[in-house]
């Protein structure tokens, strides 16, 4: 059965990325630390990471994430999706409009959802099969894909970085009770898993 899965790194103050972020500043100032679990070669993180790779059967994501990951320091043969894993599922992009290239598009299957979060999440389920649709952010669109009741679960990779300013995961969310599944634990972060009760 496919699950739709909210997965994204966040600050320990809630933050997303730090301020400033943009195109050639993806994470923003000095939030480069919330990823460092994708690289760390830690057994935990190895294994978080491998194990949302190998489920994911589509993707959906917001404009501004694509922005990063298409743009000149975005992913690359080496780095992508999955980081050193690069996986290539299909991706949604929820968008108010296409752009007008895509430098990935050679190697990499993009759709642009024009009606919202919910639609990109539903034309993924399409394409996943047996798999499970991966929400990846960035922040607006977990919480949108969140407030409309469409995510079975959350996880959220916390990072022990205090960033005090930035884009928040949760400012503004439909206010909700969460069931906590799995906590794994490495030096470079808290994996905490939730279900999300609709």
């Amino acid at each position: 059965m496919t699950h739709v899965v909210a997965d994204i790194s966040v600050s320990l103050d809630g933050f997303v990325t730090g301020p400033g972020a943009g195109p050639d500043n993806g994470l923003g100032d000095g939030a480069e630390g919330l990823h460092a679990w994708v690289f760390s070669g830690d057994d935990v993180d190895r294994a978080v990471l491998e194990e949302a790779t190998v489920a994911t059967g589509a993707v959906v994501m917001g404009r501004h994430l694509f922005d990063v990951i298409d743009g000149p320091h975005g992913w690359n043969d080496e780095v992508g999706y999955g980081a050193g894993h690069a996986a290539k599922p299909a991706f949604f992009v929820v968008t108010s409009s296409e752009p007008e290239s895509v430098r990935l598009a050679d190697s990499h299957d993009f759709t642009f959802v024009l009606d919202g979060p919910a639609a990109a999440v539903e034309q993924a389920r399409s394409v996943a099969g047996d798999k499970d649709v991966y929400v990846m952010g960035g922040g607006e669109v977990v919480r949108g894909c969140l407030d409309a009741g469409v995510v079975d679960r959350l996880s959220l990779h916390v990072s022990p970085l205090v960033l005090g300013a930035g884009t928040s995961l949760f400012e503004g969310s439909v206010p909700r009770t969460l069931v906590q599944r799995e906590v794994r634990v490495s030096p470079h972060a808290v994996h905490v898993t939730y279900d999300v009760q609709r």
